[in-house]
């Protein structure tokens, strides 16, 4: 039986920086989706948390952005 390789660090490190990102993108298309037919209560509810995961992602965003440029925790 032939087993996947393992994929790059550099892939799995992409993979993982961008799941709240995408959760916040498929709570927004529920919000829509339940908008269109008419379901106000979910679709309030789903647009709610995507706003939440979205302004979590823009602000652990910036704060990785500031580390990055002031060279926190950089290899010396």
């Amino acid at each position: 039986m032939m087993t996947a390789a393992p994929l790059p660090a550099s892939l799995t490190a992409h993979y993982r920086e961008n799941h709240m990102l995408k959760w916040a993108l498929i709570f927004a298309l529920v919000a829509v989706v339940a908008g269109v037919f008419g379901f106000t209560g979910i679709a309030a509810g789903a647009a709610q948390i995507a706003k939440i995961l979205f302004m979590l992602f823009v602000v652990l965003f910036v704060v990785f952005l500031v580390l990055a440029l002031l060279g926190i925790g950089a290899v010396t």
